[in-house]
């Protein structure tokens, strides 16, 4: 039996933390979730592979990070919580690292409370916040962060939820603006051009039950570079998932469409 219940009434609308949630085999969900998280799979039959493997990247990103010096880090849009978040991997490899976590979802904020336990040498927080709302999230996570000092700036499969008219790209140059040198972007994508038709299906499926600001849209890698202009981009670039800095057990598929990359703020 789920130990965190999940509280009534169940919604209207399908929210990605929780459709992220089905397809990581987790059970914090509503059936409105579990609908469009099978339909889209059944459309586009990558996804399960591709949010493992972007679970994946994210610990080898912070790993990264964390041998680069990096002990702090800002989790937008860490949905709820699963095997090897960000500050267990930090933790692990630095046990003084400060991680401050970000969703707009309250059944996140319940999960959060009770799993997003920091080890006693470092420190985590969680702001609920919207990933639009810059300033307040900055200003918040500011009272656990040193923004003076570098942090690693995890935008790990959310920025698809922020559409175009909303200018994702000058949300991202705002983030980092008030982060200092030293920081890094790390960033993963759905792609609008690998497997092109099923990622067009799957998410047309998706967005017809979520909410309105939580309907998904794919780019393709140059509008993914994009988000990381004016920065160094570490070897290997923009990179399918499986591409960046892979593992023994990392089998190469870049049949799963998400551009992913790490870059770092002079």
């Amino acid at each position: 039996m789920n130990a965190n219940p999940l509280p009534a009434p169940h919604p209207a609308n399908a929210h990605p933390a929780r459709v992220y949630n089905v397809w990581l085999g987790g059970k914090d969900h509503y059936p409105v979730d579990q609908e469009a998280a099978e339909l889209a799979a059944r459309a586009n039959p990558t996804i399960v592979p591709s949010v493992r493997a972007n679970r994946a990247f994210l610990g080898r990103a912070v790993r990264h990070l964390a041998a680069a010096g990096i002990r702090q880090f800002l989790d937008i849009g860490t949905g709820i919580p699963a095997a090897d978040n960000t500050h267990e991997v930090a933790q692990r490899a630095a046990p003084e690292s400060r991680v401050v976590y970000v969703d707009s979802d309250p059944i996140v904020l319940t999960h959060a409370r009770a799993l997003l336990v920091s080890g006693p040498e470092g420190q985590t927080d969680y702001v609920q916040a919207d990933a639009r709302d810059v300033d307040a999230i900055l200003d918040a996570a500011s009272r656990t962060l040193d923004l003076s000092r570098p942090v690693g700036l995890m935008l790990v499969a959310i920025l698809q939820y922020i559409k175009d008219a909303e200018d994702p790209w000058d949300i991202t140059r705002r983030l980092l603006d008030r982060l200092a040198p030293g920081s890094y972007l790390v960033l993963s994508h759905p792609a609008a051009d690998v497997t092109a038709p099923e990622v067009a299906e799957s998410m047309r499926i998706y967005n017809e039950r979520a909410a309105s600001n939580a309907s998904a849209t794919p780019r393709t890698q140059k509008e993914v570079e994009r988000f990381l202009e004016g920065l160094e981009i570490l070897e290997p670039g923009v990179v399918t998932l499986t591409r960046w800095h892979p593992g023994p057990a990392d089998a190469p598929d870049d049949t799963l469409p998400m551009w992913c990359a790490v870059a770092r703020k002079d």
